[in-house]
């Protein structure tokens, strides 16, 4: 697990990097519940989509931020 201090010391591409990553994650453990029945840590979903959280709500200021300090003509 990260915490959101970690992902705010990453640039834009390797947010997203990792966002795409936890996603891919996230759509595997969806499959093994659903059709293959593994119910052996179902905390790792719950894990996995506070991730992706955490991960968009960095991006997101990350971009405001950089529309914030943009020049205004």
């Amino acid at each position: 697990m990260s915490k959101a201090k970690e992902y705010r010391d990453q640039s834009l591409e390797e947010l997203e990097a990792n966002y795409q990553a936890h996603c891919k994650e996230l759509f595997e453990l969806n499959h093994a519940f659903r059709y293959q029945k593994k119910k052996e840590k179902p905390h790792e979903h719950k894990l996995a989509r506070k991730n992706i959280a955490r991960l968009l709500t960095v991006i997101t200021e990350k971009r405001n931020a950089n529309i914030d300090q943009s020049p205004r003509g």
